[in-house]
């Protein structure tokens, strides 16, 4: 097989080879890289072409001689493992180029994070095209196509010149480190494979970090014997600016725009993903360490606690009921696994049924989870029409996209009113539900969609969040001036992030603790 494939195709030289694979994977995947190096560098003309010419440079050898001593140190692995890279080359370009996606490690970490169910709202054929021209076929040359490696005294001297040209091209560049340093992220993002590969590294470390044993937070007491229900629901991806509460001009709240006694607060999230929106949500304190989690703080101390959702990505859980939508599907057959109402399905029976006073109920939504944000509501929901279906369409017709959102938001808006109902209906005990999401989302502004740019690039719709609040009457004072509608005309209300709510729902079930902070708590301390 060897011998045929040899006198079919002819073989060529591994430095032939490396030098190959370098311009491919600049021409093919760095374009992005080198556009925006173009557009930001605070130079003149001639200083942009030096630079551009000099990361030209840098990028070719390096990648070359990389290529060289991967092929030459290990061969057929180094071979599987550049035809790996294609592939995920070819993808990582693609959402570059289509959604201004930066490949950093919030990134990486979406991708760990996506369910198929979410990932294959994006497997479309322009993305199937991009695979197999920019992915397989490169991958195939990289597997298949004969290459004479050559002596080792060949690749010190390769190897080493290449090592000297990146060093002396660096060294020409030096005045270049503050632009580099203001732009690390982008640049670091756009550089492929380079983006994916070290900010995978980052982000094992950091999970392999945060899997150690959460800093438990110093005892508290619950003060009172107060029969006290709190529903906390973590929205997924959902904006203020959709938000018919926050004064959006299309009838996305129609039912809780009328609920009387609601708080509507301005809010930014602390990070524009999942996993580290909801950590915030949960978690005391600004902390790049992993703090007992407040359904694990309040279940030590003494209250029911229930976890309920149709999502993932969250911190460690550790309670003794956590229901997952499978788990969830099981108990209630009857109810339509694919939409959040499941996770308020036998919701007043689980609060009746409980033995202790104070309850804890976090219902973890996905409501307004894209690509296909269509997919996440009922068909009697879609009211804004026509809606798009895919990704594609959504790239084609924003206005559609648009409307699938909002749609989502509408069956947001039914969930919330239908807690809060429910919630109102029980006289015979204090209750509350507090609504927040765990970041925003882009829906085509600035050619960017769906979310996780990081938080000192991200637009304000991927981080200003919705945080609503409504409390049975008599239950709490809220403080003054603290939301949207107790302002006064003309002066705009206090920013709020995620870490009020550990605080006000402690103060909520009357958990009295060292570890509660009065100042990111929206009622008056007791």
């Amino acid at each position: 097989m060897n011998t045929l494939r040899k006198k079919v195709v002819k073989p060529i030289s591994l430095f032939a080879f490396s030098a190959i694979i370098s311009i491919g994977t600049l021409l093919f995947y760095n374009i992005p890289f080198f556009r925006y190096v173009a557009v930001n560098a605070n130079e003149g003309l001639g200083g942009k072409i030096f630079l551009l010419a000099s990361l030209v440079v840098i990028m070719l050898v390096f990648n070359f001689m990389m290529t060289y001593l991967l092929i030459f140190l290990t061969r057929i692995v180094g071979r599987i493992l550049l035809a790996l890279f294609s592939i995920i080359n070819a993808a990582a370009a693609y959402f570059i180029y289509n959604y201004s996606v930066i490949i950093d490690e919030t990134t990486i970490a979406n991708v760990f994070n996506t369910r198929y169910s979410e990932a294959s709202g994006f497997f479309g054929w322009s993305l199937w095209f991009y695979l197999i021209a920019f992915g397989l076929l490169p991958a195939l040359f990289c597997l298949l196509w004969p290459v004479v490696i050559g002596k080792a005294k060949k690749m010190g001297i390769f190897c080493g010149s290449s090592l000297a040209i990146v060093l002396v091209v660096g060294l020409l560049n030096v005045n270049q480190t503050l632009f580099i340093s203001q732009h690390d992220t982008e640049l670091g993002g756009l550089l492929q494979p380079w983006s994916y590969l070290c900010n995978s590294l980052r982000l094992s470390m950091a999970r392999h970090h945060a899997q150690a044993e959460e800093i438990k937070l110093p005892d508290g007491v619950i003060v009172d014997n107060e029969k006290t229900v709190v529903v906390l629901v973590i929205g997924e991806s959902a904006r203020k600016a959709n938000f018919q509460v926050y004064d959006y001009d299309r009838e996305t709240n129609p039912l809780l725009s009328k609920q009387e006694g609601l708080k509507v607060y301005q809010a930014n999230s602390c990070a524009t993903y999942t996993m580290a929106g909801t950590k915030s949500i949960l978690e005391p304190i600004v902390s790049g360490d992993l703090y007992e989690l407040l359904p694990n703080y309040a279940f030590r101390m003494g209250a029911d606690v229930s976890w309920r959702s149709t999502n993932w990505g969250e911190p460690p859980i550790h309670i003794e009921e956590y229901l997952t939508d499978k788990e969830l599907a099981d108990r209630y057959p009857d109810e339509d696994r694919r939409y959040d109402g499941l996770l308020i399905k036998g919701l007043r029976q689980r609060i009746e049924s409980s033995q202790k006073d104070k309850v804890l109920i976090v219902l973890h939504t996905s409501t307004s989870h894209g690509p296909n944000y269509a997919a996440k509501y009922p068909a009697e929901f879609e009211y804004f029409k026509p809606a798009a279906q895919t990704v594609e369409e959504g790239q084609q017709h924003l206005d559609r996209l648009v409307n699938a959102y909002d749609n989502s938001i509408r069956y947001t808006d039914f969930l919330l009113d239908s807690i809060i109902n429910l919630l109102r209906s029980f006289t015979d005990r204090n209750c509350a539900m507090m609504y927040v999401s765990d970041h925003g989302e882009s829906l085509g502004e600035n050619k960017m969609f769906m979310h996780g740019v990081p938080m000192k690039l991200a637009p304000k719709v991927q981080y200003e969040i919705p945080f609503l609040v409504w409390t049975s009457e008599g239950f709490r004072e809220f403080k003054p001036i603290a939301s949207q509608s107790d302002a006064p005309e003309g002066q705009l209300p206090p920013v709020i992030d995620q870490h009020y709510v550990f605080h006000s729902v402690l103060n909520l079930l009357a958990i009295q603790s060292p570890a509660y902070n009065k100042d990111f708590d929206i009622f008056v301390s007791e």
